[in-house]
């Protein structure tokens, strides 16, 4: 978690001069993806919540009228690329401990909120303490709550485990895959759709193969929102965690930040054929979406610059081998028309 919240760091000054307020509506609506973890557990600062601000942020949601809608609403307008709806929010939480049980639930019941929740299999299967039991489980399936996939393991799968080839890597994913479905799949009589990247980590070859097991979205840890050129096998999602990332501004800026259409991001996301690359950056689907100046390209190791644009392609220029196993890039400008920010992140895995 704490390599996690490094590679999400975004330096002050960067949101000082980004970040503004919303000054029109948007032509087209975003909806943003929360995800949550603990909840009233201090002892696990990094990852928790505490339940009074969860509770002061759906208070929020619902005074300043955004709408709280499926996982599985929003993976439906994106796979039939219908309008998504204005102001849409969806609520996540991944791991399953108890504290969601506890805690989480008694609010997001008061407020009549939809929800997802990512299962580690493992541990509710092993009666982890910390873990819902699969009683637990059981109500709030019962009571209409919407259970995915988290892995069996819960391993790091971007990386290759030692000593195995890409065809035993491919194998070894595809094993957790199956023991995870399986037992979800016996448990609630039904086949899981979608599917969270343990510790959101990923490459290439970890999205092939949940794609090709039949799961029908991918829901990711990169920042930002999502909008009709978001592709549901790679969809972002805000954390609110830790005493910064929970805190009531972060929670409204992520809710007014709005996606920034990308292709041919450089380097492509996932695994690194060279950790020297010679340029990052992304070509702009709407160049004349944004505001001249303000387009910055950013990496975990190198911080926020300025891009330099040449035929909507957006980069900076690179001398510095990347030392991190991880590295998050991302392409961020300011809306002309809205004044928000608009920012797409993706993952970039060393060697």
């Amino acid at each position: 978690m704490r390599t996690f919240l490094l590679s999400l760091f975004i330096p002050a000054l960067f949101l000082i001069f980004f970040v503004s307020a919303v000054t029109a509506a948007d032509k087209d609506a975003d909806v943003t993806v929360l995800i949550y973890h603990r909840f009233g557990e201090e002892r696990y600062p990094t990852t928790n919540v505490a339940v009074e601000r969860f509770r002061e942020q759906m208070e929020f949601l619902r005074e300043h009228d955004y709408k709280v809608i499926p996982l599985e609403t929003l993976v439906q307008h994106l796979q039939e690329g219908r309008k998504l709806p204005e102001k849409g929010v969806v609520i996540t939480i991944d791991d399953g401990y108890k504290s969601v049980y506890e805690n989480a639930w008694p609010v997001l019941k008061v407020f009549n909120y939809p929800f997802t929740v990512f299962l580690y299999v493992k541990a509710t299967e092993n009666r982890h303490s910390d873990y819902m039991t699969w009683e637990q489980v059981r109500e709030m399936k019962e009571a209409g709550i919407d259970f995915q996939n988290h892995g069996f393991t819960h391993e790091h799968m971007a990386f290759v485990p030692p000593g195995m080839d890409m065809d035993d890597y491919r194998t070894w994913i595809r094993a957790d895959l199956a023991a995870s479905t399986k037992v979800l799949s016996e448990e609630f009589k039904e086949r899981p759709r979608f599917f969270a990247v343990p510790y959101g980590e990923y490459n290439e070859i970890v999205l092939d193969e949940i794609r090709a097991f039949g799961y029908e979205a991918i829901v990711l840890q990169d920042p930002g929102s999502i909008s009709s050129d978001t592709d549901p096998f790679a969809i972002p999602r805000e954390p609110i965690l830790g005493n910064e990332w929970s805190s009531m501004e972060h929670f409204q800026m992520v809710l007014e930040r709005v996606d920034l259409p990308i292709s041919q991001e450089v380097p492509a996301a996932g695994q690194l054929s060279d950790n020297k690359p010679i340029r990052f950056g992304a070509h702009l689907l709407y160049p004349d979406r944004y505001v001249p100046g303000t387009v910055g390209i950013y990496v975990s190791e190198l911080g926020w610059q300025r891009a330099t644009i040449e035929d909507s392609f957006a980069s900076i220029a690179n001398s510095s081998p990347l030392k991190r196993r991880i590295n998050r890039a991302a392409v961020s400008a300011r809306e002309k028309e809205s004044g928000r920010t608009a920012i797409r992140f993706w993952m970039l895995v060393g060697e």
